[in-house]
């Protein structure tokens, strides 16, 4: 670009923001800026109500451009993020946004540059307005404030909100739309909105003190959140992230969730108790086991066109080793790990020392779980539930094979020997007790290898035997133990 004439060299530029929030004004300004050749140290930025400006002094009369439709380059990537980055609270924004529409004008691609420390920072600023909007969306809760002058009238709804950014008139046809038959206020620190279901109009700031304490239908409400709270699916630390603190002062049920946090467990034991299944006494032979499954029927999976699959191996092994269920090469020859899987558990068993015969082979699961496509059976991994309920059968047959230790494969086995979902990752390769003494070592199961290739697949093999080869030098250890 040249520099014209009329821009007196050294001069600041002083641009006063009529609102916080008005990208269309600062967009405009800043293409006259640019189209002048005015360099962003020389502009800045104030925001109605800052003071102290290091360039208070400075000309509040923009200069002129000779062509005022000359070029101005803006990727769509930044006006997309420069109108969200406008709203933030950092008092620097709009001079972040003129720096990097300056130097887009040499650089067309800067946007592209994910390492550039603006492109970064106008990302951050992006990301959290975005943020920011959602918790408006998802916390605001309007009460009804009761109308003794007009009983008649068309039902009002007040809410208070304390959005952290400018997002206050960019958000309010987000509620016009979700709530267009009802008359409503939005209160906030900066400002409000008043939707009467006609017309939206905008107020003076507002305090908390302004907005209804509660109404009637709160009580139903939290009546409701009490009721479907769901204590095992409880995650403390995702639910602060989605629903932060900060905000449970305005928002009914969140008076409820302390004590429903502090009674979660014992709910969580409450539903499983009543979700047990009850079965018959429990067989004290293998043989009456697998005879007993046969017919077996207590989740969908036994439903389906299959049949159960029994564990073999000798009923005294030291070694008991637990799969995820059968898949469809199993249930056709009516015995474990026969199929791809079973061939590579085979080859890494050898490669370990340790022999397939003389170790309890089974699985959690006992039939195949499949969907039907055309005339193949697709593999579908059990839900928690279903391992949970033929967990019954594979302690059955640990309490008569009665092994010192019982290798896990994959994140199924080892929900069906705790009854809780564990990350195979962070607990593979250490031993875990068990409560009859025995202990549990969990590792992949050798279909995840066969899912790999090239540097990941060499990877994780050798994790596996690594795995089986700590099995093996234990139940060396064990034997000598007993000796």
């Amino acid at each position: 670009m040249t520099a014209l004439q009329h821009v007196k060299l050294g001069t600041y530029y002083v641009v006063n923001m009529p609102e916080p929030d008005d990208f269309a004004f600062w967009r405009d300004r800043a293409r006259q800026l640019v189209q002048c050749d005015v360099p962003p140290d020389r502009v800045a930025w104030v925001e109605p109500g800052a003071t102290g400006s290091l360039f208070s002094h400075g000309d509040r009369r923009l200069p002129v451009p000779d062509d005022a439709t000359a070029p101005v380059r803006a990727s769509k990537r930044f006006m997309q993020l420069a109108q969200n980055a406008a709203l933030h609270c950092d008092s620097q924004r709009f001079a972040l946004l003129y720096r990097l529409l300056w130097r887009l004008q040499a650089n067309p691609r800067l946007m592209e540059d994910r390492a550039d420390l603006d492109v970064r920072r106008v990302e951050e600023l992006d990301k959290t307005v975005r943020r920011d909007a959602h918790k408006m969306h998802a916390f605001v809760r309007f009460r009804l404030v009761e109308n003794v002058d007009e009983p008649e009238a068309l039902e009002h709804y007040v809410a208070w909100f304390e959005p952290e950014h400018h997002i206050l008139r960019r958000e309010a046809g987000f509620f016009v739309r979700r709530f267009a038959n009802m008359r409503w206020s939005i209160l906030t620190p900066s400002g409000s909105l008043h939707w009467d279901g006609e017309v939206l109009c905008e107020g003076p700031p507002a305090q908390k003190s302004d907005a209804p304490s509660g109404d009637p239908a709160e009580d139903l409400w939290r009546k409701y959140y009490a009721s479907i709270f769901n204590p095992a699916r409880l995650k403390i630390g995702a639910m602060l992230k989605e629903m932060p603190r900060k905000y449970w002062k305005n928002m009914p049920e969140a008076a409820l969730i302390p004590e429903l946090v502090a009674g979660a467990q014992k709910r969580e034991s409450e539903m499983v108790s009543a979700g047990k299944l009850e079965f018959e006494e429990r067989p004290e032979t293998l043989a009456a086991i697998e005879k007993a499954i046969h017919a077996c029927s207590k989740c969908p999976i036994g439903a389906l066109d299959n049949r159960a699959v029994m564990g073999e191996g000798p009923d005294d092994a030291d070694l008991m080793i637990v799969g995820e269920q059968p898949g469809d090469q199993e249930d056709l020859a009516g015995r474990p790990f026969v199929g791809p899987a079973g061939q590579v558990l085979d080859t890494a068993l050898e490669v370990a020392g340790i022999a397939r015969s003389s170790a309890y082979v089974t699985n959690t699961v006992k039939h195949f779980k499949y969907v039907q496509r055309g005339k193949r059976r697709l593999h579908q991994s059990p839900a928690a539930k279903e391992i949970d309920t033929c967990r019954w059968w594979q302690e059955a047959e640990r309490a008569i094979v009665q092994p010192k230790l019982v290798l896990a494969l994959g994140a199924s086995a080892a929900r069906g020997m705790l009854g809780k979902t564990v990350s195979v990752s962070k607990v593979r390769g250490a031993p875990m007790m068990l409560d009859d003494g025995s202990e549990l070592w969990i590792t992949v199961h050798p279909s995840y290898l066969l899912r790999l290739d090239g540097e990941a697949r060499a990877e994780q093999e050798r994790l596996f035997a690594a795995d089986l080869a700590a099995v093996k030098v234990r139940l060396g250890q064990l034997a000598e133990l007993e000796e």
